[in-house]
């Protein structure tokens, strides 16, 4: 009686399905018959390109504009600084996060600040930008950082170096990146320490229910339509069921540290949590305050050092430069985790780091959805409810604000006059711009800055088995397939 009633179940929920991808495609005009919307819907695209943001970057590079629009996802996408602007700044409150945004990540940052508009998201980011920006903080997370970084990053390494393939010294680098950006900013958020990068490389279930919930709220978005993954929740199956389950083990932890906090006391706490706390008494509203910043403190840190090491591997020159600056900065017998004023005189490194990031941004494209019809400055009709998405994957590889090199790594492009030069951060979003610019990017830029000269200097690194451009993996940040396996070699 229960199989066959599973039967009936599972039969149910696969027509189900069925009906509600035809609804959705039954909805789309006409029009959408074009060559893009085609070569979409019958994953075509994937003869020529190993990732569809490479293939987004393809069609936006061929467009007279650097804008596209991809009819059956109702989806305008854009590699033009000029709509950049207009959208992150110029008409700012037109181009919201939306409610289609927040309910695809809701189960996970609930009401936090990457997934809120308005009242809410405004007090987040004020008194976020009080408390990152002040140097007690800054202060703080570096020392973090620099434990981390000397008592187990450096050590982890050390232990598999010059070790042969079948003694086990291929290491997992991006699985090494992402265990210790979450111990740094689990200590930092909740002054919580997972241990993850002890030479046991023990994974917590913290860190792998955030991780299977991570994954699994951003393949909403890869839905044919919204309906599909909103009736597995209801019924509670498949992809919907692992998420509700991933979700409440993130929401127990959490529950139960700011539970401790109260009891044990935070005002003398430096931890982000502790901060927050003096001004938030909603249990369930701190808990998604910090879940938004653990999300972005991991993910993004890791993801961008990945890519850094990828591309160090390929060109050892850099790698030099970069020791070289390091030798005339700290003295050629050093390998210590420079300090906030050496770091500051490493122009070099600081460009080879943002160079990478042009290439490889850790959030390869943002979306937001129009509020009202609208024109974007390049002429693109927006309708009301669009969604409109800029892309900095592509940005980085557009002639039109790069040059004819923008597909070659050179740190050099960030040069003027012999010292570091930013650019405008509309022709360059990596921590977006305008009003929701990251506040946590000068500490992010640090971190990696730190890792990036402590491994230069001590170790070789490089990457193991044959040169392959990478291929991503589908999530809120860009992921390796497969990770990024490594040789590591200890320097003399």
């Amino acid at each position: 009686m229960s199989v066959t009633l599973g039967l009936l179940f599972f039969s149910f929920t696969a027509i189900f399905s069925l009906f509600s991808f035809l609804i959705f495609v039954l909805r789309l005009k006409p029009w959408c018959n074009c060559e893009v919307c085609r070569s979409f819907l019958t994953s075509s695209w994937t003869s020529e390109f190993g990732n569809l943001c490479d293939w987004y970057t393809h069609l936006l590079r061929k467009s007279p504009t650097g804008t596209i629009h991809v009819h059956v996802l109702g989806n305008t996408i854009t590699a033009n600084p000029e709509n950049v602007e207009y959208m992150l700044k110029t008409r700012f409150e037109n181009y919201p996060k939306g409610k289609p945004f927040s309910m695809i990540l809701g189960d996970l940052l609930g009401r936090g600040i990457f997934n809120v508009d308005g009242d809410s998201w405004r007090f987040q980011r004020k008194t976020a930008s009080l408390e990152l920006g002040s140097t007690s903080v800054r202060s703080y997370a570096f020392e973090i950082i620099k434990t981390e970084i000397k008592s187990r990053l450096i050590p982890l390494l050390a232990s598999v170096s010059g070790k042969k393939e079948q003694e086990g010294g291929v290491l997992d680098l991006q699985d090494v990146l992402r265990r210790f950006s979450f111990d740094n900013i689990c200590k930092f958020s909740f002054g919580l320490d997972p241990g993850g990068l002890r030479l046991s490389l023990p994974m917590s279930e913290f860190a792998a229910a955030f991780d299977l919930a991570s994954k699994l709220s951003a393949e909403r978005a890869t839905s044919a339509s919204p309906l599909i993954w909103k009736v597995k929740r209801l019924l509670g199956i498949g992809s919907e069921r692992k998420l509700r389950e991933s979700v409440k083990m993130v929401d127990n932890l959490a529950a139960e540290m700011i539970r401790s906090r109260r009891e044990k006391g935070f005002s003398d706490r430096q931890d982000l949590l502790s901060r927050f706390m003096a001004s938030v008494d909603d249990d369930r509203y701190l808990r998604d305050i910090v879940v938004s910043f653990l999300l972005a403190g991991r993910d993004t840190v890791s993801s961008a050092l990945t890519s850094f090491f990828y591309l160090i591997s390929q060109h050892p020159e850099v790698e030099q430069k970069i020791r070289e600056e390091s030798d005339r900065v700290m003295g050629s017998g050093s390998d210590e985790v420079p300090d906030f004023g050496e770091m500051g005189e490493m122009h070099y490194l600081h460009a080879a780091i943002h160079e990478s990031m042009r290439l490889y941004p850790p959030v390869q494209f943002d979306s937001k959805f129009c509020q009202e019809d609208d024109v974007l400055p390049d002429g693109a009709l927006v309708r009301k409810g669009t969604r409109v998405t800029f892309h900095p994957y592509a940005m980085g590889r557009m002639e039109q604000i790069w040059g004819p090199d923008c597909l070659e790594f050179k740190p050099e492009r960030w040069f003027k006059n012999g010292v570091f030069a930013p650019v405008c951060l509309f022709k360059y979003p990596v921590f977006q711009a305008g009003r929701r610019i990251c506040l946590g990017r000068e500490m992010a830029v640090m971190e990696m800055k730190s890792v990036a000269h402590t491994l230069i200097k001590r170790f070789n690194i490089r990457v193991f088995g044959p040169h392959q451009e990478p291929r991503f993996a589908a999530g809120l940040t860009a992921t390796v397939r497969g990770g990024l396996p490594v040789r590591i070699q200890e320097r003399s």
